[in-house]
């Protein structure tokens, strides 16, 4: 006799699979020892560093020099000299007094606010924050209250009736590639003695205008996992914020510790895109090129003018028709349905980086101008 959960789980998996939105894991081809067998316009590789060889050869080093795993959680005996090492580049970098590191920036948002919020707290939040803060925000009991995307106005009409609080925004959005306006934010939450928190993960490493810093935010999250190639995420912030969150973030007490051989590879990237600033200038050009090829097929974007390029097609089934005939044809891009991002908005998510070629992004402009030249593409 079938189990009620078992029979809950059968049913739920045949609507997403009816309606485009069950999602499944697809294995990387091994056979051609290449991280994919398509061109690849889909991760947040945006420098390149995944596989650069420089890489390959730290995590070797500080495997040998630092060991595998870190054995324990940071509390007991999991935290040593690379981590430290690590820590103390980020806040170099940024400005910041301290920082901590978690195994994903989705540990690390949800962390932070499960543990620095409670029911007394009020949270104003931009309405596309990423859902690991949404999480931690409503799991911590605070007031959750959300400003129009990117707005100001909104967000200080909000701080205004709640002064004393907290604004929370991302630098760069993960589905949108628009830019939050950190300036203007952090001025106003200063005008409102409110504190305001920066998840930097699509920033960091890739914001050639202006690198955010602990001028801009007073916390300021960061992950690995993008622009710097590897894994992992860190919270930055006074050392009596990162005291608190020591003492009491569970995420951090109760987890073994990043691997020390990753928090050495991810300081070797930190110094590697100091080293070869090309990468990022070359990412920078290669969203140009492909900006102007697409807006002179035809194609509507939006007025993203970093790696991540949304293109929007509407409903589930289109975006995932056109995705399939594209790779199809060689070419792998994100897929993005409701409910990740707003129902009537799902896109193609074209992410770039600094080792694709002019030739590869000409052919991929080619053929998505072939694909979407029957589709009712909706600008933002």
């Amino acid at each position: 006799m079938a189990h009620p959960l078992t029979d809950k789980m059968t049913q739920q998996m045949a609507q997403q699979q009816e309606s485009g939105l069950l999602r499944q894991r697809h294995e990387l081809n091994a056979a051609t020892h290449q991280p994919t067998a398509f061109i690849d316009f889909s991760h947040n590789d945006y420098l390149g560093l995944a596989n650069a060889s420089e890489l390959a050869d730290a995590l070797y080093q500080g495997a040998l020099t630092y060991g595998v795993g870190s054995k324990a959680s940071p509390l007991v005996s999991g935290y040593g000299q690379a981590h430290a090492m690590l820590e103390q580049k980020l806040c170099e970098m940024t400005g910041h007094q301290a920082g901590m590191l978690f195994c994903s920036g989705f540990s690390a948002n949800s962390a932070l606010m499960k543990t620095l919020f409670s029911s007394t707290d009020t949270v104003i939040a931009d309405k596309l924050v990423h859902a690991s803060i949404i999480d931690g925000i409503q799991d911590s009991g605070a007031k959750l209250l959300r400003y129009l995307h990117n707005d100001i106005d909104s967000a200080a009409r909000l701080l205004t009736k709640h002064p004393n609080s907290v604004l929370v925004t991302e630098s760069v959005f993960s589905m949108d590639g628009d830019c939050a306006p950190i300036s203007d934010l952090s001025a106003l939450c200063r005008q409102h003695n409110s504190l305001i928190i920066v998840d930097d993960a699509h920033g960091f490493g890739v914001l050639s205008a202006k690198r955010l810093t602990a001028a801009d935010a007073d916390i300021q999250v960061v992950t690995f996992g993008k622009a710097l190639g590897c894994q992992g995420a860190a919270i930055l912030a006074s050392q009596q914020v990162i005291d608190f969150l020591v003492a009491n973030a569970r995420h951090y007490i109760y987890s073994t510790a990043l691997s020390p051989a990753n928090a050495y590879l991810a300081f070797s990237a930190l110094k590697l895109i100091e080293q070869q600033p090309e990468r990022l200038m070359q990412l920078n050009d290669n969203i140009t090129l492909f900006r102007r090829l697409a807006e002179q097929a035809g194609i509507g974007l939006t007025e993203s003018n970093t790696a991540i390029q949304p293109i929007i097609i509407g409903d589930n089934i289109s975006t995932m028709t056109v995705a399939e005939s594209l790779a199809q044809k060689g070419f792998k891009v994100g897929a993005i349905r409701s409910p990740t991002v707003p129902q009537g908005s799902a896109r193609l998510r074209i992410t770039l980086n600094a080792k694709h070629t002019s030739a590869q992004i000409c052919q991929l402009v080619a053929e998505l101008a072939l694909l979407l030249i029957d589709q009712p593409i909706e600008n933002q």
